[in-house]
């Protein structure tokens, strides 16, 4: 019977309903989140911290699931202040490799663990429980966080040590950001030769080049609902994160170039696909 006593950091969009997936598995789960009531449909079952000290006090191990850099350094510069040997710590936010280096780095300084394992999929997988892990990290340590792991994802893969989970995760989210331009700029060119949209996203679907990322984005583009399973400032915070690891080519220069000015126009709190929005004003 498993034992841990696991912790959830990080309650957005992502990471609620990956923690509502350990807590139906049964596991003793305690979370904490800045804003306390994305916390409250927790309380019957799990416990609710209001202080991430606490949290890590009475936890084995802990996940994160934060937004960017800064905020994985400062709640990680909170846990290096404690007491945490023998403890394991799983951050399953997207950051750059070197911030992910150097918090595993001070963790282990403190005789403690932590795993980079990074996700690529939005809402509906972490809800469904079907999410892609890429994991960087020791062995052994994967190997305890597999389990939990297990119950937010369809497909775990350890790559290595520490960043490389980051590495595959910023791969991944730069080859979306190109399907995710290239679909929208398809939808208009197609509609400024008088093709019906939805016509064309059943042929981009059913053809070679549809695939998961265009049939979740699909329904988005023909109800002109925009709101964010995956942010648009969240793929632009990636992909420049990509381009400062060094993807430096041709498309990844466009790229850079279009979300972050989409980013500028007003965009960035709409899905990703909403960049169809920006292109679509362009002379």
């Amino acid at each position: 019977m498993n034992t841990n006593k696991i912790g959830f950091i990080g309650l957005g969009n992502m990471g609620h309903p990956m923690a509502k997936n350990l807590e139906k598995a049964g596991f003793s789960l305690a979370v904490y989140n800045r804003t306390i009531e994305k916390a409250k449909d927790f309380e019957k079952q799990s416990t609710i911290y209001n202080s991430i000290e606490k949290l890590v006090e009475n936890s084995d191990i802990i996940f994160t699931m934060l937004t960017n850099d800064k905020a994985v350094k400062d709640v990680y510069e909170q846990i290096v202040s404690l007491d945490i040997k023998g403890k394991l710590f799983v951050d399953m936010s997207t950051i750059s490799q070197e911030a992910t280096k150097e918090n595993a780095k001070l963790i282990k300084s403190k005789e403690a663990s932590l795993i980079d394992a990074p996700v690529a999929g939005s809402t509906k997988p972490a809800a469904d429980g079907t999410l892609i892990i890429m994991v960087g990290g020791d062995k052994n340590d994967v190997e305890k966080a597999v389990p939990y792991l297990n119950k937010m994802g369809k497909l775990v893969k350890h790559l290595g040590e520490n960043g490389k989970g980051i590495a595959a995760k910023l791969s991944i989210n730069y080859f979306l950001s190109m399907i995710y331009q290239g679909l929208a700029e398809t939808v208009l060119f197609s509609d400024k030769l008088g093709i019906d949209k939805g016509d064309m996203l059943e042929i981009i679907n059913e053809s070679a080049s549809g695939s998961g990322a265009t049939k979740v984005k699909t329904p988005l583009l023909l109800e002109n609902d925009f709101t964010p399973a995956f942010g648009l400032d969240l793929m632009l915070k990636d992909v420049l994160l990509a381009k400062d690891a060094g993807a430096n080519y041709p498309l990844g220069k466009t790229i850079f170039e279009s979300y972050q000015a989409a980013h500028d126009n007003g965009f960035g709190n709409d899905d990703v696909i909403g960049i169809i929005n920006y292109l679509k004003n362009l002379k």
